[in-house]
């Protein structure tokens, strides 16, 4: 006997995938209008082909950019991840302290991106600010907006802030989804607390750990919001990352087809990076 598949699920599902479709392939079908044309103004455009690419490619501004994401979104792996993974393993798993530790991780996730960067403007300043003013009374000389490094610090240093706690949440919820049973079994067989995280903890969080690293690479590759309230790109270009480089194209300049160009490749990298990411994740994960 054939068994009846019934497909009238997708009816209410169908408004929302076309919904989607319409906001995601319009505004990207207009980019890539741009990116292949050159215009003056006043709707004229003239065909371009791949000029626009071959320049943002061939671009030091463009590669000097990448360079810079790249390096942030190092660093924010490097610290968020590992971080966020010995928060969660030190909260506590019964009693009133639960509710009371999941509220204070999920605070900052719930701030606005542009009010998360003009708090921290306001508390990394030099001069009225608890943070600044507190490192330069301790003797250290700090002024993010005239030193480069300082503003590459206080970017790190937000964004640790702001996004360790989606790490935090994600890593437990994946080790409150491991059965007492392992436990008890590693009790029982006398394993030390590295035993019980390397053999049974880590192997049960490969899954939850690389959606967190895709989600913080995503979202760290394509910072903006925070970033220009921030420091807007400077002291000079020493925090402009793609994002920002990008909007001084488009509308600090107005180059609609360089600008274009630069999204796509902006999009592709991001997608490939992705791609490579899950790919060596998941093949680890098979061997």
């Amino acid at each position: 006997m054939n068994k009846v598949v019934n497909q009238r699920a997708w009816i209410f599902v169908l408004p929302v995938v076309l919904l989607v479709a319409f906001n995601a392939i319009i505004p990207l079908m207009t980019v890539v209008n741009f990116s292949v044309q050159e215009t003056f103004g006043d709707n004229v455009f003239s065909w371009a082909g791949l000029t626009w690419f071959e320049q943002v490619l061939h671009s030091e501004r463009f590669h000097a950019a990448l360079l810079r994401q790249l390096m942030f979104t190092a660093i924010i792996l490097v610290i968020e991840i590992p971080l966020g993974l010995v928060i969660a393993l030190n909260m506590p798993r019964k009693g009133p302290w639960v509710s009371v530790c999941l509220v204070l991780m999920a605070l900052p996730l719930l701030i606005p991106w542009n009010v998360v960067g003009a708090m921290w403007n306001i508390f990394a300043l030099p001069d009225i600010g608890l943070l600044g003013r507190g490192l330069n009374w301790i003797g250290f000389e700090y002024n993010y907006t005239r030193q480069p490094f300082a503003a590459w610090f206080t970017m790190v240093l937000m964004d640790v802030w702001h996004w360790t706690s989606l790490v935090v949440l994600l890593c437990y919820a994946g080790l409150m989804s491991i059965p007492d049973a392992y436990y008890q079994a590693a009790k029982v067989d006398g394993a030390r607390r590295w035993a019980v995280f390397r053999h049974i903890q880590l192997p049960k969080l490969k899954y939850v750990l690389t959606i967190a690293i895709l989600l913080r690479f995503m979202d760290s590759f394509m910072i903006y919001t925070e970033a220009i309230v921030l420091t807007g790109g400077g002291p000079g270009n020493a925090t402009t990352f793609l994002s920002i480089d990008l909007q001084k194209i488009a509308l600090g300049q107005f180059d609609l087809g360089p600008a274009g160009a630069m999204s796509i490749v902006y999009f592709l990298i991001i997608l490939l990076l992705s791609w490579l990411f899950y790919t060596l994740m998941m093949r680890s994960e098979e061997k």
